[in-house]
């Protein structure tokens, strides 16, 4: 990697989390050269997070695909607009990305879509880091109700994802009531210990 790209400087975004220095060199090897190895990095980093978010946003696969490539190809072009003194990377190509959803349901025209709808307010955006971490965060936390035993796995699933009071989750499973109750709680402990360290 050239040194240039190494010894990028970090920015912050408004007191947020700072880029990833990584991430403002690709784009800065985009901006001043049209870099292509940078451009497949930033690619492969913000692709299937931005096609992630675009879902949520209420897009189908293959429209948040097709979303996805604009943003992409706005990031080739306008890479040099980019100032690292107003927004992280990450937070200016979320924002690319929100923007394009909204322009995409615009040009639908659905008479149910609602112009009022938070969905078409571009700000404020969230931050794009902070997305992210949340991402990672519900992946570890979900990761770490896997490594749950079974047992304990089975009443906590019931409990929260079923709605199912621990005396009904007695009955079903034909275990006295202190027992759904220590598993439960063993299983919260658990949890609690990882939603700590990601805190």
């Amino acid at each position: 990697m050239p040194a240039s790209l190494s010894n990028a400087r970090m920015a912050t975004d408004s007191g947020r989390a700072r880029t990833d220095p990584s991430l403002a060199a690709w784009l800065d090897a985009v901006a001043q050269r049209q870099d292509r190895a940078a451009f497949a990095l930033l690619f492969d980093h913000f692709a299937p997070r931005v096609k992630g978010y675009i879902r949520r946003l209420g897009a189908t696969e293959q429209k948040a695909e097709d979303i996805v490539q604009e943003v992409m190809i706005t990031v080739w072009r306008r890479a040099s607009l980019y100032d690292a003194a107003q927004a992280s990377v990450g937070t200016w190509i979320f924002t690319i990305a929100r923007n394009k959803r909204i322009d995409d349901l615009r040009r639908e025209r659905h008479p149910e879509i609602d112009p009022s709808d938070p969905v078409l307010v571009a700000d404020p955006l969230p931050a794009a880091d902070h997305v992210l971490v949340q991402e990672d965060q519900a992946r570890r936390l979900r990761a770490a109700v896997s490594a749950l035993p079974a047992d304990q796995a089975l009443v906590l699933h019931k409990n929260f994802f079923e709605d199912k009071p621990h005396g009904v989750i007695a009955q079903e499973l034909e275990l006295p009531l202190g027992t759904v109750k220590s598993r439960a709680r063993l299983a919260l402990a658990k949890l609690r210990q990882v939603v700590g360290d990601i805190a």
